[in-house]
């Protein structure tokens, strides 16, 4: 009822506030005597984390992960997995000012009609800071699929209105925007800078590509397998839209261009982005999703307060002037999660 916990056989629960003590996952349904230890999750939590260049917040989190519980003599004990991180570099006192007012494109206003109470210190829950814990849980996750031969590779495809031409995946890892080609990520940081420099902010599209998942995962008719990932995608507060395969781009497409016809050697195309009804190909799986421009931005903006008054309000702080290249590591958390729920949503039905 609460929202905090997603998946079904295989779930994650997180807690925790941007400017509270931490933020952590509880992570249930996790095979037990499958190698792990902190290393590797920390490598997931180092992609993540702010601070890492000119195009994303100056705030100084280690994200330094301790496992609590679930592990014993570096094996997973199949019991629920805990893993915690301490917030430090912490300053509320920067939303000291605006603690009364309604930031534009912030959730202080729906927070606050919910629940009659909100966390107006970065956000609190409905801050991106939550999303550490989600990449910790969809790092088990991953351990879990790179058994089954899974991967999942995502990456920033735009920025603004500059768009990756080629597609090479040894770079993404090697510019600050994480893009797929090296000279539009050049451009892009420049595109981010010159934002950042006026105070402004920039969106942009994500994709993610997945491969080596077996045909037959998704379940009719409500959990599909597209369905189980947009909701999985949308759960992530930037995020504004999401296309599978061909996307948007199949409503000015005809029947015969937009089947994936077959031959003995399988499909002769992708435009249904490796999913059919609902259920996995075998494929490659093949999302985009748009990520809206950050709601912090220093430029004078509209709004009202509690009471109900007009004013002008300005953000000052730690904030990303582009979210993409720190939610790439947090879309392959959570397709990790959504994959891994249905191979044991799968392996239930046939056992059962």
């Amino acid at each position: 009822m609460a929202g905090n916990t997603f998946g079904d056989i295989f779930k994650i629960t997180t807690f925790g506030e941007s400017h509270g003590a931490a933020v952590g996952v509880i992570v249930d349904g996790v095979t037990p005597g499958v190698e792990l230890d902190e290393a590797y999750i920390q490598k997931q939590m180092d992609r993540r984390k702010p601070g890492q260049s000119s195009v994303t917040t100056s705030r100084k989190e280690y994200d330094t992960i301790h496992i609590l519980s679930g592990v014993f003599e570096g094996r997973t004990t199949g019991t629920p997995l805990f893993v915690m991180l301490h917030n430090q570099d912490m300053r509320p006192s920067a939303y000291d000012d605006i603690q009364h007012a309604f930031r534009p494109g912030h959730a202080d206003f729906t927070y606050l009609h919910k629940y009659g109470i909100r966390d107006h210190r970065g956000s609190g829950r409905a801050s991106g800071r939550e999303t550490a814990a989600r990449v910790a849980g969809g790092a088990v996750a991953r351990k879990l699929l790179e058994r089954r031969g899974v991967q999942v590779v995502a990456y920033t495809k735009q920025i603004g209105p500059i768009a990756c031409g080629t597609f090479d995946e040894s770079v993404i890892e090697q510019n600050a925007v994480r893009a797929c080609d090296p000279e539009a990520a050049q451009a892009m940081i420049r595109h981010i800078e010159e934002l950042a420099a006026v105070g402004d902010s920039s969106g942009g599209i994500v994709e993610c590509r997945i491969r080596g998942v077996m045909p037959g995962l998704g379940e009719p008719a409500f959990d599909k397998l597209d369905a189980e990932l947009a909701k999985a995608m949308l759960s992530i507060g930037a995020v504004k839209g999401i296309e599978f395969g061909a996307g948007f781009a199949a409503a000015t497409m005809q029947g015969s261009e937009h089947n994936d016809g077959m031959n003995r050697d399988g499909f002769l195309s992708n435009h249904a982005g490796g999913i059919l009804g609902g259920i996995s190909t075998g494929q490659e799986i093949v999302f985009r999703i748009a990520v809206k421009p950050t709601s912090s931005i220093s430029l004078p903006q509209q709004t009202m307060n509690v009471h109900g008054e007009e004013q002008t309000i300005q953000t000052f702080g730690r904030h990303d002037p582009c979210i993409c290249p720190r939610i790439v590591p947090v879309v392959e958390a959570m397709a990790c999660l959504v994959l891994e729920d249905h191979y044991k949503r799968q392996a239930a039905m046939l056992n059962g």
